[in-house]
């Protein structure tokens, strides 16, 4: 596996690099605190290529690899973990879907606006009663002529209150499980959908998730993704891809906290020495740019694969596990290096803490990866 950067990925790492240093960590504070959706923040990502990372120039994109993808989503997360996340959900979970599953004219209609900036997307998978067991969705369309009667709801959705569309998932046929459900791409002013309010959570505050409701919305047959019954299909495809985005945002979270934390530890002292010069602090630091620098290259691996158009199930699945589990550890041993300061929301220290825990969450949680994983290795 070639390391070297190419100049095109360099070129996308520095210009996230550069908006996120300058425009977006100055404001990451105000934004936690407030609950502030980044709106203009959001504008200006579309504006540098990187709502689209890798969508193809043609439908509105920037036209780069996966890797380059891998690569901004970390720098912004490492800026805001809030408008990264942001900005995978449009890529990874609203773009890469389409891209990969539409029509040449859903990929006109929806995915070069999305790609380009002008609208925002949505992923609609989650209900009340129905996680990462997808196949018992409630949610249900019904064939009426040239149109679908959707009813139902979704919830967590990121970016939903602000979202153009969404790429929602719904029952087509009763009593086949997983085989039953068809993707549909649904703009949300269509009649019969509605929004609650924002979600109140533990972290990533700024980017607003929500419940979603379809009230008898009637949705074009033009808007199906992909063939009836291979909705479940769509979805984990999808998800392939999405959780190399969320393993990128765990690793910009980690390395917000840990170059802030190795900072302090050379400023602080105690007993006369600076806390970089103690064996213990020394031993944590280590620890931390290890876990880093080996998700990293578990990202890559996964993101290289992706470019390839080969299978990734497994590999993205490593990568979020490990990714999201080492931004919990890094995080814990960057507010401990921080000691009592790190517990005050003076300190962005508590922030990455509380950013870092979703990531094992949303998008399969860890025990989910590891039932990935381990299915693929037996299978062989």
């Amino acid at each position: 596996m070639d390391l070297q950067l190419t100049p095109e990925q360099s070129l996308v790492q520095q210009t996230a690099r550069d908006f996120a240093t300058r425009e977006v960590e100055p404001r990451a504070k105000h934004l936690d605190h407030e609950g502030e959706w980044p709106g203009d923040l959001v504008k200006r990502l579309g504006e540098l290529g990187l709502m689209g990372v890798a969508i193809p120039a043609e439908y509105g994109g920037a036209g780069f690899d996966h890797v380059s993808y891998a690569l901004a989503i970390e720098e912004i997360s490492r800026g805001c973990a809030s408008v990264g996340v942001i900005m995978s959900v449009n890529n990874s979970l609203a773009c890469d879907p389409i891209a990969k599953h539409g029509s040449e004219g859903q990929k006109e209609q929806f995915l070069a606006p999305m790609a380009s900036g002008k609208l925002l997307g949505c992923f609609g998978l989650t209900e009340p009663a129905s996680g990462s067991d997808a196949g018992t969705m409630a949610t249900f369309a019904e064939k009426d002529g040239d149109h679908w009667i959707l009813n139902g709801s979704k919830n967590f959705i990121t970016n939903g209150p602000h979202a153009d569309l969404i790429v929602v998932f719904a029952m087509t046929r009763k009593n086949v499980g997983a085989k039953g459900i068809t993707a549909f791409v649904v703009p949300t002013d269509t009649p019969g959908f509605s929004t609650t309010k924002p979600d109140e959570k533990l972290g990533i505050h700024a980017a607003h998730s929500c419940t979603v409701f379809f009230e008898s919305c009637r949705i074009p047959d033009a808007n199906r993704l992909g063939n009836e019954g291979d909705g479940f299909k769509v979805a984990m495809s999808t998800l392939d891809g999405g959780r190399i985005g969320i393993a990128a945002q765990a690793i910009g979270i980690a390395r917000a906290a840990f170059e802030k934390a190795v900072a302090y530890s050379k400023e602080r002292r105690a007993f006369g020495t600076p806390l970089a010069e103690k064996q213990a602090i020394q031993f944590m630091i280590a620890d931390m740019a290890t876990e880093l620098d080996a998700a990293r290259l578990l990202v890559q691996r996964a993101a290289l694969l992706k470019d390839a158009k080969q299978r990734c199930t497994k590999e993205s699945a490593m990568a979020k596990l490990y990714a999201s589990e080492m931004s919990h550890r890094v995080a814990h041993k960057a507010l401990q290096i921080f000691g009592g300061l790190g517990y005050t929301t003076e300190c962005d220290a508590e922030r990455h803490y509380r950013d870092a825990r979703i990531t094992e969450i949303y998008e399969g949680t860890s025990e989910i990866m590891r039932i990935v994983i381990s299915a693929n290795v037996l299978k062989g």
